[in-house]
């Protein structure tokens, strides 16, 4: 403690006040520091948070909320999996949620439930959440219900009324055009299409993406194949694909479809890369220690749960200002050992021995 500087003897917690003393500034000085507004000199900022540390002082969001109106907290409607991609996204969602100082409702809504959005919504603006992020993939139609707080929706279209919708795409028609194009790069008459369900948003963007990748080289696009996220799945598809030789290329809407659909052909004795190329889809790391490491597409998460709260957030604090432009999110392909020429490409492309 500064000598001389003593707080309220009658707090039994540090005070604002005490802050300020300590500091040597006014309380609504000490207020717009540690609320992070603008207009505080640099200086007045450092001896504002070293005081706040050293008394150990709190910024009580109670009595904020009271103030403002707001709870500084964010509602997740979530799909309640433990699949890499919903708990990944989850992961970075409550990592952004942190950083923008808000504390964050999560409610999970299970597979097939029609009524799951509906119930998940109500339960968290009965807690008083700020605004809401519904991070659901499952198609499930429109929601009768109207929400009084911002809604973010992340790489789904907005299926219900609010007061604002914002949406962020994590740029999966872009991720699957560019694993088709990667595959077709390397000489591959055509793409076949492992897809996941049905029902799932992704799915569709997926789809869309291997579709126009297809069509932009005027490449024949093969009957779709379908499966479940799940490495069964994959294998099964796999092995109804490894009698036909005429398939060379699979890109695969899941990373765990694509390891299933490998296994299947290797049992069948098709090589992979060498007769049969595979891409997967959603960045998991470790796929890139089976044999062969597999080439996938990297799901940009983070960025996509940076992007999404940073304008969400735009949204509660500043609901008369129109949000700033969304960035788009980032194509990264990870190209391993499961993807490469195909068999006649590679004889062409075979040096003459003497």
């Amino acid at each position: 403690m500064t000598p001389g500087v003593e707080p309220d003897a009658a707090s039994p917690t540090p005070r604002s006040a005490d802050v300020a003393q300590l500091a040597g500034v006014s309380r609504k000085t000490v207020s717009r520091v540690l609320n992070d507004e603008p207009y505080v000199s640099d200086d007045a900022r450092r001896r504002v948070l070293a005081a706040a540390e050293e008394l150990g002082y709190r910024l009580n969001h109670a009595a904020r909320a009271l103030a403002s109106g707001r709870t500084r907290s964010l509602g997740v409607v979530a799909l309640g999996t433990a699949g890499y991609g919903t708990a990944s996204l989850l992961v970075h969602i409550e990592q952004a949620v942190r950083d923008a100082g808000y504390a964050l409702r999560v409610i999970n809504t299970p597979d097939g439930d029609p009524e799951g959005i509906a119930g998940a919504l109500e339960a968290l603006l009965e807690q008083g959440v700020d605004g809401v992020v519904v991070s659901e993939p499952v198609v499930k139609g429109e929601v009768p219900l109207r929400v009084d707080v911002p809604v973010l929706f992340l790489g789904a279209p907005p299926s219900f009324t609010a007061k604002r919708t914002l949406t962020v795409s994590v740029g999966a028609h872009e991720l699957a055009r560019a694993a088709t194009e990667h595959l077709l790069d390397l000489g591959h008459e055509t793409v076949h299409h492992l897809a996941g369900p049905r029902k799932w948003y992704a799915t569709k963007d997926r789809i869309e993406g291997w579709q126009a990748g297809l069509a932009a080289r005027g490449a024949h696009e093969p009957p779709l194949l379908n499966g479940d996220w799940s490495a069964a799945s994959g294998y099964a598809v796999g092995r109804a694909l490894a009698s036909d030789n005429s398939v060379t290329a699979v890109f695969a809407a899941g990373d765990e479809m694509a390891i299933g659909l490998i296994h299947a052909l290797k049992e069948a004795g098709r090589r992979v890369p060498e007769d049969v190329s595979v891409v997967g889809f959603d960045g998991n790391p470790v796929f890139a220690y089976v044999s062969p490491p597999l080439t996938t597409v990297r799901q940009p998460f983070a960025a996509a749960a940076r992007e999404g709260i940073r304008l969400l957030v735009h949204a509660v604090e500043k609901p008369d200002v129109e949000p700033p432009q969304a960035e788009d999110p980032p194509v990264e392909l990870l190209v391993r050992g499961s993807t490469a020429p195909p068999q006649s490409r590679r004889s062409r492309l075979r040096p003459r021995t003497a």
